[in-house]
């Protein structure tokens, strides 16, 4: 007899799931008899918020969704915080947990590990959250849950089967087969009335977020027939490289690049909420679109959020992209004004240049030095001065090659695990898998600092920049200016090369950029993970010489 349990692990790998996260508990034993049979991989997190994080950089860098095996109850509440990040940022992730038999369901028996209701807990955190109340609805709920991500605004769902479901006889659903599903195509008429608005515009403007990651060709193509400048939220990082023209970076909360916007007489968003953590960093406000607004989303809801437009268009961004694309060659465009387009923003480019204070040269140094030893390195951040200042100054070559948990839902700790998972993630990617670099504050690392082992085990070379201001600088800062006396942010710092030799990793503390050079190239020989610590004050006093 094949039980629930072990169909699900085959029709997992039938939807091409090749790794799994996730602790063994007494409540989910029966989702890994199976497992061992199956080509899919398993990592073992420290705890299940190590497992939520891991999923979810394994899907930013291979653009699949992330699968987690998580037990019921303290499991399901520990995974929420990884569950609200991928949330936010519209991650694909699968998690499948365990619940209490159907005859205990919400009975307050006192039962191991009871919830009076698991689903709804969950719920605020998941595109949608199922219970199996029958091992028949397997194939169903899993079509679903693949149609999503296929084909819809990707983010997690949760998927709870009863201990007495998990061991059910599902012989007649070992034929079961995935579906593949196709996302929406460009309506014609609205790409027509878009075509028109954008080929008369004397001064248009592309926003891309995260969800046109995929279009990075068409979108390139796009801008270049416009002429248009491009400003890239940071999951949208890498959709045109560095040296592109047209690039105008992520620099939307600033003065210099909120007036060229300003100027743009038709702003075309596509794959981008257009919110402030992208848009108003500093949340000072002021952020205006007076150009005719031009959006086109995948979830219909986001097209009238935030900013509504003047036409909106339900599509996936690179089939919008290439449609506007098609109907746009075909006709002739407007007269561009001399200094719009590639002039444009090379004069923003310089004076953004310009007006970088000490402390963020000094960590664009640190980026780049990081660049210049690994030019192929996948940057996973944490909430730390060096991702703040990346995600002002850095641009990758590529996309899906910088993200991190400072933006969105904004959560502390994500970065380790999610390097972990993002390294797993990058198989496919290139000619080899890229590096992963860490980029994570002492006060972030002790969030999920036992993942260390984790990475251990799993033979993750993982590359993890600590960046040591000895407590929560950030916050401290903003209490002083706010007149408030910092309690609570001057935290004590362990000996983090000593606690991260004991777990089994390499270790060194480094001083400047020659030494942080030789360390990474290093650190990219070994086969397990590196711990390299750069204490901000010796950084910042050593470039300044």
């Amino acid at each position: 007899m094949a039980t629930c349990g072990e169909v699900l692990v085959k029709l997992l790998q039938a939807y091409g799931v090749e790794q799994v996260f996730g602790i063994p508990g007494v409540h989910t034993v029966e989702l890994y008899r199976g497992l061992a049979r199956s080509s899919i991989r398993h990592v073992t997190p420290r705890h299940e918020q190590g497992a939520g994080f891991m999923a979810d950089g394994y899907a930013r860098v291979s653009g699949k969704p992330g699968v987690c095996f998580i037990i019921t109850g303290p499991g399901m509440t520990n995974i929420t915080t990884a569950m609200g990040q991928a949330y936010a940022d519209s991650i694909p992730m699968l998690v499948i947990s365990s619940v209490q038999s159907r005859s205990q369901l919400g009975g307050g028996r006192g039962k191991l590990h009871e919830l009076p209701n698991q689903g709804a807990l969950v719920g605020g955190v998941a595109a949608f959250s199922h219970t199996l109340m029958s091992a028949a609805e397997l194939p169903g709920v899993l079509a679903r849950a693949f149609a999503l991500f296929q084909a819809g605004r990707p983010r997690p769902v949760h998927i709870e089967i009863p201990l007495d479901v998990l061991v059910e006889d599902a012989d007649a659903l070992l034929a079961s087969t995935p579906v593949s599903i196709s996302r929406a195509g460009a309506a014609p008429y609205a790409v027509e009335q878009m075509t028109a608005m954008l080929a008369t515009a004397k001064r248009p403007l592309i926003l891309a977020g995260g969800g046109a990651i995929d279009a990075a060709v068409e979108l390139t193509e796009l801008a270049e027939r416009l002429g248009a400048p491009v400003a890239l939220t940071i999951n949208a990082k890498g959709l045109l490289p560095s040296r592109h023209p047209l690039l105008i970076g992520s620099t939307q909360s600033l003065v210099a690049t909120r007036a060229l916007v300003a100027e743009a007489d038709v702003v075309l968003a596509i794959g981008t909420e257009l919110a402030e953590t992208d848009y108003d960093i500093t949340f000072a406000g002021g952020f205006e679109i007076p150009g005719a607004l031009l959006r086109i989303d995948i979830d219909p809801d986001q097209t009238v959020r935030n900013y509504p437009p003047h036409l909106a268009l339900v599509a996936d961004a690179r089939t919008a992209a290439r449609a506007l694309l098609d109907t746009l060659n075909a006709q002739p465009l407007a007269e561009r004004r001399n200094d719009w387009g590639a002039a444009r923003a090379a004069r923003l480019r310089a004076d953004l240049a310009g007006s970088w204070d000490a402390a963020t040269r000094a960590q664009t140094l640190f980026l780049d030095t990081v660049l210049q030893a690994l030019p192929e390195a996948i940057f996973v951040g944490d909430s730390t001065q060096p991702v703040y200042t990346g995600n002002l100054t850095f641009n990758p070559e590529q996309p899906r090659r910088w993200f991190n948990s400072s933006t969105g839902y904004g959560t502390l700790g994500y970065a380790l695990p999610a390097a972990i998972g993002a390294w797993l993630g990058g198989r496919d990617l290139g000619h080899g898998r890229p590096p992963v670099v860490c980029l994570i504050g002492d006060g972030g690392l002790q969030f999920t600092l036992p993942e260390l082992a984790s990475a251990v085990e799993a033979r993750t070379p993982v590359i993890v920049l600590l960046w040591n201001n000895q407590g929560y600088e950030e916050i401290k800062k903003y209490m002083v200016n706010r007149a408030i006396e910092p309690v609570g942010v001057d935290i004590y710092t362990p000996d983090f090369i000593g606690v991260a030799k004991a777990l089994g990793c390499a270790a060194q503390a480094i001083d400047g950029v020659e030494q942080l050079h030789g360390a990474l190239l290093a650190a990219s020989d070994r086969q397990g993970p590196t711990l390299i610590e750069i204490d901000q004050a010796g950084w910042m006093a050593e470039v300044s010489k």
